[in-house]
């Protein structure tokens, strides 16, 4: 079988996206590959595909390395449905099984087999390799999630630098490595550590044109997440991430209190009931998961509507990674922030106290401050996302151009450089432009306040002491210390706490004043400081917002659940098949021990539903219909259509 018709019989699509249709040629005939493409563009087909045409081709399995166990089982599953010989060797196998899993192995039964980066490094699984090679029956690697091999990425996991591996033993079979994350340094980290220095490679658009991007500063977080949660994702699937593990817990616990099924998971719970979370939060509908970071790589749920952060990640490619669990199928999802001073400084505190080198500290707080950039910059935030990882943001088909942006501007439709007003039309800055004011005049007088209390004090103190003297407020502590006969004492009475704080976090960010972690947080000039002093270089700010303008509440009726984005364009008796489809769906899915997006995703269901079928032939073409599940589910699906109609 051809690539293409691999991919029309068994996974039921029939066009390749983007650039999988090289990607696949490429290592079909056994070229290594580097592969960067964004969470839910298509990575697994990339080396499906040709595992499946190698196999065929009589050159044996391909070995996948996962570095999770729930992505092993849910591809796993996958693959079984669509009728492709797939297996997984890891801790969740007993003796018997794994030794099942082996005798298949070796005698060429299995297709694709899926190991973590641990197992595969053992001496027995490493001697199983050497057969498979001495009979040139290994098709080709698969090195999944292949940040983690990077210091500089936002995963790295020691054990995956032992995959050099694959390239000094097993010369001659064909190695692909995956990642939806990895700006440059981390790319020219992967091409070194797993010796790809002759693969060619394929970089994607980072771009998730479905996902709306919206940052807002904290004020009341738990509150503006329930208003967030409520008002625009009402029995959504979600994921909200917290830093901390009390947090998460408390944060599951007052969304459940408001009606909303929250589940929390952190590595502090119990083995199996962290297990139990995270299959319900896969198989049941409108779970909104409350997690730390531990929770998402490798989560191939494909209806996660929105993705919050509570607390701020630690750069850039977190934050990208975490966002892109949101929307995988393509219909439209939220990204949504909440960050504040606090933020900045607990991530500045993390990486100053970090027991690592001083040169990952400092290219640490390089990412951090980028992150920093993207929160507080006015600008198109997708402009700023996209150009981190070397990708210029272009008008594209559909796409409003410069000029159409709400505040005006440039007809030039040319590739705009960072921070060009640029409209990209599904952010919070290009729905709702802020208003930008000049901080200047408000970032010297705080500077000089700082360096008046030093001088005066010869101690540091924190923002909230700070701003009182420049706002003139009469506290004990100012009182104690003598500082309301400062000359700078009241004279920034005119700014709201609110705009201080915003000052405060934008010379942050810009270098222009420091946090000292261990001096409890207390704040300090930096060279750059002078410059604003000086009136050298400008402070202009965003307004201080902490509740964006808010879209209309997504209902159908009063209390009810609002219709899956897959199904909106249905009629009612098409809403009626749909609804009937997902029952049989969840019931099939619940036999085979597997989420329902495995059996069929939301949108195959809706296209069923839309085509009222009525003949085997009715279904032909229906995109995630492959041969195998119309073998499998096409009577069943007729029936329930037919069931539907005939009420």
């Amino acid at each position: 079988m051809t690539p293409q018709s691999i991919l029309r019989e068994v996974f039921g699509y029939e066009s390749f996206r983007g650039p999988q249709a090289g990607i696949v040629d490429h290592v079909v005939n056994g070229g290594d590959a580097l592969v960067l493409m964004p969470t839910g563009g298509g990575k697994s087909l990339c080396y499906q595909i040709p595992a499946i045409a190698r196999q065929q081709a009589g050159h044996g399995v391909a070995i996948v390395v996962s570095p999770l166990i729930a992505l092993m089982h849910d591809q796993v599953g996958a693959l079984h449905e669509a009728g492709v010989e797939a297996a997984f060797l890891n801790s969740t196998l007993d003796w018997d099984a794994t030794q099942d899993v082996e005798f298949r192995l070796q005698t060429g039964a299995i297709t694709l087999l899926y190991v973590a980066p641990e197992r595969l490094n053992t001496p027995r699984f490493l001697g199983l390799l050497d057969e498979l090679h001495a009979q040139r029956a290994l098709s080709l690697f698969a090195i999944d999630e292949a940040h983690c091999v990077s210091q500089w990425g936002h995963d790295f996991r020691p054990e995956y630098r032992a995959l050099t591996v694959l390239h000094e033993r097993y010369a001659g079979v064909p190695r692909i490595a995956l990642t939806a994350t990895a700006d440059a340094l981390t790319r020219a980290d992967i091409v070194e550590r797993l010796q790809l220095e002759d693969a060619r490679q394929f970089v994607s658009s980072f771009d998730r044109p479905n996902i709306r991007y919206t940052i807002v500063e904290k004020k009341d977080a738990t509150q503006q997440l329930l208003r967030f949660i409520t008002r625009e994702h009402p029995g959504d699937a979600g994921i909200v991430y917290c830093q901390s593990r009390k947090k998460v817990e408390d944060i599951a616990e007052t969304l459940c209190g408001h009606g909303i099924t929250a589940l929390a998971y952190h590595a502090g719970l119990d083995n199996a009931v962290r297990q139990t979370n995270q299959n319900r939060f896969l198989r049941e509908d409108g779970i909104v998961m409350v997690a730390t970071i531990a929770f998402g790589m490798g989560i191939d749920k494909p209806d996660v509507r929105f993705v919050a952060h509570l607390d701020m990640p630690k750069n850039i490619e977190g934050y990208y990674q975490e966002t892109g669990r949101a929307g995988r199928d393509g219909l439209p999802a939220d990204a949504w922030m909440a960050y504040g001073l606090q933020d900045m400084v607990n991530q500045r505190r993390m990486i100053d106290e970090s027991p690592a080198h001083e040169e990952f500290r400092q290219v640490m707080r390089g990412k951090l401050d980028a992150l920093l950039t993207l929160a507080e910059g006015s600008d198109c935030r997708r402009v700023r996302l996209l150009a981190y990882f070397g990708e210029a943001y272009a008008a594209a088909p559909g796409r409003p151009k410069q000029g159409a942006a709400p505040w005006g501007g440039s007809e030039d439709t040319s590739v705009p450089s960072v921070g060009a007003r640029y409209f990209c039309g599904n952010c919070d800055n290009c729905l709702n432009p802020p208003a930008v004011w000049d901080g200047t005049d408000a970032a010297r007088k705080l500077l000089s306040t700082i360096y008046r209390v030093q001088q005066a004090s010869g101690i540091s103190f924190g923002a909230g002491h700070i701003m009182d003297i420049l706002r003139g407020k009469a506290t004990e502590k100012v009182a104690q210390f003598g500082h309301e006969g400062l000359s700078t004492f009241g004279i920034g009475a005119a700014f709201s706490e609110l705009q201080l704080r915003g000052v405060l976090r934008q010379l942050i960010a810009m270098g222009a004043l420091a946090v000292d972690a261990q001096a409890f947080n207390t704040l300090k000039l930096t060279d750059l400081s002078r410059a604003v002093l000086k009136g050298e270089l400008p402070v202009n700010l965003r307004e201080s917002v902490s509740t964006p303008t808010e879209r209309k509440p997504r209902r159908d009726k009063p209390g009810g659940r609002a219709t899956p984005p897959a199904a909106a364009a249905l009629n009612a008796a098409g809403l009626a098949r749909f609804a009937a489809l997902k029952a049989w769906r969840a019931e099939v899915a619940r036999e085979h021990n597997l989420p329902a997006y495995v059996i069929f995703h939301d949108a195959t269901l809706a296209a069923v539903a839309e085509r009222c079928p009525r003949t085997l032939e009715d279904l032909g073409g229906i995109s995630g219909m492959g041969a195998k599940k119309l073998e499998a589910y096409a009577a069943a699906v007729l029936r329930v259509c037919a069931g539907v109609d005939s009420n």
